[in-house]
């Protein structure tokens, strides 16, 4: 079965219809939703009810467009309260933790080759091209993992992965562009050049983001649109002017836009709600279309050849590559224990990105390029597999784990971010109630004031003269109180 421009859009609303349904049971059962998009999309593919989809320059396409717009969202979700304190080992791990995953794995992958049970002969290069391909773990996995299952984790770790998650994509996609052109130009390896090329991407990537970011907030805060609803659309054009001036002035776009969601998060934003339940909502649609054409691209009986040794690639990248980089990399950081160390060597995703790195070497051409495609494709849903469903298991097991944190209120409302004032919910006690029932008995903080009160599932007005009972929900409007 072939796609036609007929049946794109409902055969599309088929497999998003599926993916969502799925992944209501995934979720109950601890399975990564992302996993389960990958599945639907193998499923409904060329080896299972047979559709056609190769067109591996496409796919790519839609990736670059996808994970412009999911880094973006996480680095709106980043918070730099958060990541000061982790901010050098977050960064550590996302320039130097790749590098060194990058050369152990490729080295174990050129010395595997000349096995003969192993079924692949590739050279020195070409092996350390499939290493870097796979070398950052997963921003979208890790963002979703982490949010999906309400994790809080002590030491700063949820920081310091997402940090690294969001910064690490960036150097794999350098290194990946790198050692293809060396490959294809047939020239020698240049480790000044490349690392020269390295620090101009990240520099130029990093400079446009930050001014872009800055542009952003400034532009939205100012303009004046007579319809709300165009604001967010508004900052999904600004993501792509980011993304491809970046790329044009041959800087890092993907470094780029994870900089700009930075900036934007952590400034007052005018119309902040309507755009982060846009930009989430279109968060969670790309990753979905990522994934579905990410499975569909692939043919599951191709990998059936390659996956002993991808098994064996896979199982080095986890128990060895992974640890040695992490230990490596936050060898100076004493204060951070054996344990998280342990956990954050575990937490080494990967997920979409590493297979739309993968199709650079088969739109490139390079020799070994399918089985490069096939490989990524195969450790993917073993790290998915393996490693995303006993995140939370791993976090208990090492006592990283937290109590959830509370966030927002029960009342469902929230204020706009120009409002310099906070909200708070508060559920009355006999203890509270001491002093009197009413609600002109309570002391209540100057500047603060009773906005609603929730009785069961019944809402009151409140005025001084109303009586109050245990278990009434009371929301407050405090001055002053954001940070």
């Amino acid at each position: 079965m072939e796609f036609t421009s007929q049946g794109v859009l409902l055969i599309g609303s088929i497999l998003t219809f599926c993916s969502i349904l799925i992944s209501k049971t995934g979720y109950k059962f601890g399975i990564p939703t992302l996993l389960l998009f990958l599945l639907v999309g193998m499923f409904f593919g060329s080896d299972g009810l047979g559709l056609q989809f190769n067109k591996v320059s496409e796919a790519q396409f839609i990736g670059m467009i996808a994970l412009s717009i999911i880094l973006f969202t996480g680095g709106m979700d980043t918070k730099l309260k958060d990541i000061k304190p982790v901010m050098a080992q977050g960064i550590l791990l996302s320039t130097a933790g790749v590098l060194i995953t990058t050369l152990f794995t490729g080295l174990f992958i050129f010395w595997i080759s000349s096995w003969s049970i192993t079924q692949i002969s590739l050279p020195l290069m070409t092996s350390i091209l499939l290493a870097a391909t796979m070398s950052s773990t997963d921003s979208a996995s890790v963002f979703n993992l982490l949010r999906s299952q309400k994790m809080h984790l002590k030491e700063n770790l949820r920081p310091m992965l997402e940090l690294e998650s969001g910064s690490n994509d960036p150097m794999a996609y350098m290194l990946t562009i790198a050692l293809i052109q060396v490959i294809g130009s047939g020239t020698d390896f240049s480790v000044s050049s490349v690392a020269i090329d390295i620090l101009v991407q990240f520099a130029v990537g990093g400079v446009l983001g930050f001014l872009f970011g800055k542009f952003s907030v400034w532009l939205i805060n100012k303009i004046n649109l007579s319809n709300s609803s165009m604001y967010p659309i508004l900052l999904l054009s600004l993501i792509f002017i980011t993304f491809i001036i970046t790329d044009m002035l041959k800087g890092n776009g993907y470094l780029a836009a994870y900089i700009a969601g930075v900036v934007v998060g952590n400034a007052r934003l005018a119309f902040r709600k309507e755009t982060d339940t846009f930009m989430n909502g279109l968060t969670w649609l790309v990753q979905i279309v990522m994934f579905l054409t990410l499975g569909l691209l692939v043919n599951p009986k191709e990998m059936l050849s390659i996956a002993p040794v991808a098994l064996l690639i896979g199982l080095f990248m986890i128990v060895v590559a992974r640890p040695v980089s992490v230990f490596a990399c936050l060898l100076p950081f004493r204060e951070i224990s054996f344990r998280a160390r342990t956990f954050v060597s575990w937490v080494g995703l990967r997920g979409a990105v590493p297979i739309i790195f993968a199709t650079y070497p088969v739109v490139a051409e390079i020799p070994g390029a399918d089985q490069i495609f096939n490989i990524v494709f195969f450790i993917t849903l073993v790290s998915l597999i393996f490693q995303g469903m006993t995140i939370a298991k791993v976090a208990r097991m090492l006592h990283l784990d937290l109590p959830e944190e509370k966030t927002g209120n029960e009342f469902g409302i929230e204020l706009p971010d120009e409002i310099d004032s906070q909200l708070m919910d508060q559920t009355l006690t006999s203890e509270m109630l001491k002093n009197g029932n009413r609600l002109m008995d309570m002391n209540i903080p100057k500047g603060t004031l009773v906005m609603i009160i929730k009785r069961g599932e019944k809402f009151i007005v409140p005025n001084g003269q109303l009586e109050l009972k245990v278990g009434d929900k009371l929301l407050y409007i405090k001055e002053g109180a954001k940070e």
